[in-house]
């Protein structure tokens, strides 16, 4: 599934592929590079809040070690 969203800081459209449709978690605007938690359901956007470069990499460290736990 293809959604589109407005980037809230440049007002460009980003598109965001997803295998499910439930999605939270970090985003970065192909564009302006700003960086968004987002969720998304039901293939919608819910929200969309800046976060800072710390914020980004915690997130991915939490992806990343759920991912590990999960293959076993």
């Amino acid at each position: 599934m293809l959604i589109t969203f407005k980037c809230p800081k440049c007002d460009v459209d980003n598109n965001f592929s997803l295998a499910d449709s439930i999605y939270n978690g970090p985003y970065k605007c192909w564009k302006c590079g700003e960086l968004f938690m987002i969720s998304i359901e039901g293939n919608e956007l819910k929200s969309c809040e800046p976060i800072t470069e710390e914020e980004m990499n915690r997130q991915k460290e939490i992806e990343a070690l759920k991912a590990k736990f999960k293959k076993k």
